[in-house]
């Protein structure tokens, strides 16, 4: 289409994450997942039990969590900690669909998981 640019290596807010230009879809244990360096405490408390309020133990329309893969292979959440957070506490050992939209050029496996930051 005229006027519209692909973008298959664009630099991400994160300093060093590139952005793919079609993300890779599958099923996680949200436990697993690496909170990012802006949340290293885990989901808002406030915002996890709206959410517990609103959506309780079903994950039917959930938009799919947006994360990075590190170098170790590890996967970093960009956009979804509390949805992950919900999942991992009130559904343990369900999964949650995932996108990898990048890769960070850095290891993920000093950041803490979602398990780690359960309330």
């Amino acid at each position: 289409m005229e006027g519209i640019e692909s973008r298959s290596n664009v630099t991400h807010p994160y300093s060093c994450a590139t952005i793919m230009a079609s993300p890779a879809v599958f099923d996680v244990d949200p436990r697993t997942l690496r909170l990012p360096p802006s949340r290293p405490t885990g989901a808002d408390p406030v915002k996890l039990q709206r959410q517990i309020a609103r959506h309780g133990k079903t994950t039917t329309g959930m938009p799919n969590v947006l994360v990075y893969r590190c170098t170790d292979g590890e996967l970093m959440i960009y956009d979804g900690v509390t949805r992950a957070t919900r999942v991992a506490k009130l559904l343990p050992g369900t999964t949650v669909t995932v996108e990898v939209c990048g890769d960070l050029n850095k290891p993920g496996a000093n950041q803490p998981t979602v398990e780690d930051q359960l309330p």
